[in-house]
């Protein structure tokens, strides 16, 4: 047989009364835990100070706060670094970064597995385009030259003015020296009241449009739109005679073969003939008080302007004409004009 336990009788719990040093033992420990709390909250990840990755630098001088992220704001401007030359680029190592916070006492800064920091100096870049420009205007207005018609060729490789980036004004061309026989041009480029210059020098070329030949073109043929492009060469690079590229010869007939790339010359072309040679036209006279016309026949070919003689076929009588368009000829000599007419008119009865 088992023995029986007896169960015991619960005895009611005794409420402790609440004693000025349980309020302070309460008080010191929670504050302990406010405490701890704020030591593992200042101790994350997301709150400490992390080295930045490549930084560019805006200025001469390099932050606490381009170097490191979370810097406090009162600290973020404390200057550590001077920074590369304009357009230029460098490297910090970490530690140097490291040891450059470490008086200020706000811990250690999280790397990232870095060693050095790349750092680029940010800059307005005026290249050979906008130098030109500045120089084509001197030239214009000191030179009279036109602009359009001007190319330069700077002196050196990549010729390029490095300035501040709040330097953004147009650039500047001053002291401008000009050698018209040796075609020279030497000035000083400048941002702002020369807070950034530049000296260049360089060769200036009078530019020209012609008509070039994009394909080859035998005698008589016809040139079309897509036979001519118009290009812009140095006028000395060109022969005196070329055609200009104002207006593209369209429609003229190859006088000799031409071939593919090469520069139309006064001569390569010239209008269709609008009179063939046997070819039956209309004779005008056309004088004040006389206005007549007879057919005749062209004794030669003839294109608009054209000089020719044509031939009265009844008189077998030769007139010294025009060509006035397609099949038509003009007698237009005031001097002559009556006796060729009469002389004309009376074959003709």
């Amino acid at each position: 047989m088992f023995a029986l336990r007896q169960i015991p009788t619960a005895q009611p719990r005794r409420v402790g009364t609440l004693t000025p040093g349980i309020v302070v033992r309460t008080f010191l420990a929670l504050a302990a835990l406010g405490f701890m709390t704020v030591q593992v909250l200042a101790e994350e990840p997301g709150q400490r100070l992390r080295l930045r990755g490549d930084v560019t630098a805006r200025g001469d001088i390099l932050t606490l706060g381009d170097l490191v992220e979370g810097a406090p704001a009162d600290l973020a401007r404390r200057p550590l670094f001077r920074a590369p030359a304009l357009g230029a680029s460098g490297t910090i190592q970490a530690r140097r970064i490291a040891d450059a916070v470490a008086p200020l006492g706000l811990g250690e800064i999280e790397t990232g597995g870095r060693n050095q920091v790349s750092v680029q100096r940010a800059a307005r870049r005026v290249g050979p385009t906008e130098i030109e420009a500045a120089i084509k205007r001197v030239l214009e207005t000191a030179y009279g030259l036109d602009p359009r018609n001007l190319a330069l060729r700077l002196d050196g490789e990549n010729t390029v003015l490095l300035a501040p980036l709040d330097l953004d004004g147009q650039a500047a061309a001053l002291d401008v020296t000009y050698d018209p026989r040796l075609k020279r041009v030497a000035a000083l480029i400048t941002l702002g009241e020369r807070q950034a210059s530049l000296r260049v020098a360089g060769l200036v070329q009078e530019i020209r449009e012609v008509q070039i030949l994009s394909r080859t073109l035998n005698r008589g043929d016809t040139v079309t739109a897509g036979d001519v492009t118009v290009e812009r060469r140095p006028r000395e690079a060109t022969p005196p005679d070329a055609q200009a590229g104002s207006v593209v010869a369209v429609g003229q007939i190859a006088q000799r073969s031409l071939s593919a790339g090469s520069i139309l010359r006064s001569g390569d072309i010239a209008p269709a003939d609008l009179v063939q040679r046997g070819e039956a036209v209309t004779i005008v006279f056309d004088s004040p008080g006389l206005n007549l016309s007879l057919r005749g026949q062209a004794n030669e070919n003839g294109r608009l302007g054209a000089a020719i003689t044509v031939t009265n076929p009844a008189s077998k009588k030769t007139l010294a004409a025009t060509v006035i368009g397609p099949g038509r000829v003009s007698v237009s000599s005031s001097a002559s004009i009556g006796r060729q007419a009469s002389a004309a008119f009376d074959a003709g009865r």
